[in-house]
This record gives structure tokens, C-alpha cells and sequence, in this order.
């Protein structure tokens, strides 16, 4: 597997959506996000009437080609939310451990020594790795790989153009627990079907109804799955062979599309996707860096970037620092790789001649 290869595909996956166009806090498309890939707690789900909208399980099925020396791994990738609040100080102070709780105001903006702060929900990638596991065992015997991610909490102080404190700058973290259940049937001699299910069993401090972003804090969010093998290969579902085709029709993939990844022609790498790809999909090499939109419209984007004004360029720069990055490429992308965005031709095939 080419793993390079596959990371910049799976990391174009993970921030589908992360943050759009105009790239600001204040665009009413960025108000409500993370619309991909969302694994839901159970409880909140179940609440909001089951799994349909708002799910709290995602399972791929596949085909894989073996015997009894195959060996499989999966991972569980996604983005954990990160909740950020802002607290303003009553009284300014010199260092931190002489803050007290009571004397900090959560507030929607601080500006500070030119800098305005607000509250905002940050992401972080997380991995469950499954140990690997023999296919042939598998049938015989499915597996349960439960998760927990804990709680956590960090702080960062604002200071003043008199490096005085006057804010707080709170990041936190929510606990996850989940269950990745695998199961392996034998189809016929050298053919399995392989089932990952992702499972969210987090649990609400409060049991009162739950907030979408309060469930977020304890989602995983653009879920997907990265499976790979060992003396064996992965059968296409997009495209499958004809001896597999029925196999694969009735392979039940729910929210999610498993498509075969890495170099064309490798069969040793499947990447189970909660938005549409085909077979073997790759970053155009023109591409300068990633702006979170699945069509990576690169040259529009750019261009209307560089037409935002001052004010909406500050709000995209000090409201998430992906954001800041993407600002600060677009202003400094030469113009030779500007055109380069401009469009190409890939993939052209000579038609065929039609019969008289």
C-alpha cells in the first residue's frame, strides 16, 4: 500500500466540510458543520427518532479474495471536536493561579492587544487501529474492539498590550467510547464478505435532551474506515468482476462507500468513505493545499478569497488557525501556480468507431 498516497486522500475525506467559503465564523453555512460522516451517541439518536438522519452506527461490507493465511487490519479514523469557549476576567491579572473561577465571564468576543477572540468548535484526528486478525478466524469467530477517549481539558491565557491576563482561552474535549464489531463470512472457497460495524455508546453527563453540539462534542465525525490485507486482495464493489457481481450487489454498506485505494491496479487497500469516490481516487497535482470543499474548485476558491475584504479576512484569520493557513497560502500562491489551476484534461480514451 501506498500509505502516502492514501493519507492525502484520507485527510481530504476528514475536512470535507470542515470549514466553507467565506471561511468565516459569521457565514451562515458555517454555523451548523460537520455534516459528514457523523456517528452520533446512541442516546441521541434513538432520541431524534433512530438512525436515519442522524446516525449512530456505520458499517461496511466488502469482499475479500483469500485463504486461510490472510491476514486483515482496520482503522477507525475521524475528527473529535473540540470545544472552545472564551472567558473575559473581571479584573485583569498578572498570572494564572491567582484566577479564580468566579471571576471568569464566558463571553462571544474579546478583543485583546488587536486581536479579537471568539468562541468556536475546533476538530482533532483520532485513530482506532484493530489489532490485526486472520480472515478464516474471523468467520468463525466475530470480534468486539471497544474504545474510550477521556475527557480533557486545556487552558491558554489572553493577555493585554500590558501582558496582563484578561482572558482564558478554554479547549475541551468530551469522552467518546465506541465498538468496532467484525464479522467474516465464507462465501464460497477463496471469497469472504468482511463487515466492520462503528458503534457510538458514548453517554451524557445530564439526562436531560442533548444539544446537536453537545452530541458532536461526543461524535466522531467524518468517520471512515481504512481496511488493508495481507495474502489476499479486496474485490471492487464499484466496479466488480462478473463471477462477484451478485456478492457484491448484496454487500450493505450504510453510510459509508468502501472504494479500492492506493496505486492503480493494488487490491491490498480499501477506503470506506462517508462521501462518494471511485476506485483509486487521487489529489490533482495542481492542487496547492486543501480548502475543505469536496470539489476542490481550487482556482474559483483562490480567486474569491483574494477578494475579501480586509474585515472578513481578519475574521477567517483569527477564527481557526486551518483557516488562517488557507488565507495565508491564497495570499502568497505565485502566479505561475495560479494558472495552473486554471483546468486540465485527464483520462481521455479514443472513442470507438461505431458499427455500420
Amino acid at each position: 500500500m501506498n500509505a502516502a498516497l492514501v493519507d492525502g486522500i484520507v485527510k481530504a475525506v476528514l475536512y470535507e466540510g470542515y470549514m466553507l467559503y467565506p471561511y468565516r465564523p459569521s457565514a451562515v453555512k458555517n454555523r451548523q458543520r460537520f455534516n459528514f460522516g457523523v456517528v452520533y451517541p446512541r442516546a441521541y439518536s434513538e432520541a431524534r427518532g433512530g438512525s436515519g438522519t442522524d446516525p449512530w452506527t456505520m458499517q461496511t461490507e466488502c469482499l475479500v479474495r483469500g485463504d486461510a493465511q490472510t491476514q486483515c487490519a482496520v482503522r477507525v479514523r475521524f475528527l473529535r471536536m473540540v470545544t472552545r469557549t472564551i472567558g473575559k476576567l473581571r479584573t485583569p491579572a498578572n498570572d494564572l493561579a491567582s484566577v479564580a473561577g468566579a471571576t471568569i465571564e464566558n463571553v462571544e468576543s474579546l478583543e485583546a492587544n488587536g486581536k479579537t477572540h471568539q468562541p468556536w468548535q475546533e476538530a482533532v484526528e483520532e485513530v482506532i487501529e484493530v489489532a490485526e486478525f486472520n480472515l478464516s478466524a474471523l468467520s468463525a469467530h466475530p470480534m468486539q474492539w471497544p474504545f474510550r477517549l477521556s475527557l480533557k481539558q486545556e487552558q491558554e491565557t489572553i493577555r493585554n498590550e500590558r501582558e496582563l491576563i484578561v482572558g482564558i482561552i478554554l479547549r475541551e474535549k468530551a469522552s467518546v467510547a465506541g465498538m468496532v464489531e467484525l464479522a467474516a463470512q465464507r462465501l464460497q472457497d477463496g471469497v469472504f464478505k468482511l463487515t466492520a460495524r462503528i458503534a457510538n455508546i458514548s453517554r451524557f453527563a445530564n439526562s436531560g435532551p442533548a444539544t446537536r453540539d453537545e452530541a458532536l462534542a461526543r461524535s466522531l465525525v467524518s468517520a471512515h474506515t481504512i481496511l488493508e490485507v495481507r495474502a489476499g486482495e479486496f474485490v471492487s464493489l464499484v466496479d466488480p468482476p462478473e463471477a462477484f457481481s451478485e456478492f457484491a450487489q448484496a454487500c450493505q454498506n450504510i453510510g459509508t462507500w468502501p472504494v479500492l485505494v492506493g496505486e492503480e491496479g493494488q487490491r491490498d487497500a480499501l477506503l470506506s468513505s462517508p462521501i462518494i469516490l471511485y476506485d483509486y481516487p487521487q489529489i490533482a497535482a495542481e492542487s496547492p493545499g486543501d480548502l475543505f470543499d469536496g470539489a476542490e474548485i481550487d482556482e474559483i476558491l483562490s480567486l474569491r478569497i483574494m477578494t475579501l475584504t480586509d474585515e472578513e479576512k481578519r475574521e477567517m484569520r483569527e477564527s481557526d488557525d486551518r483557516a488562517r493557513k488557507i488565507l495565508e497560502r491564497t495570499e502568497t500562491l505565485p502566479e505561475e501556480q495560479l494558472m495552473k489551476l486554471h483546468g486540465a484534461l485527464r483520462g481521455l480514451r479514443a472513442a470507438k468507431s461505431e458499427e455500420p
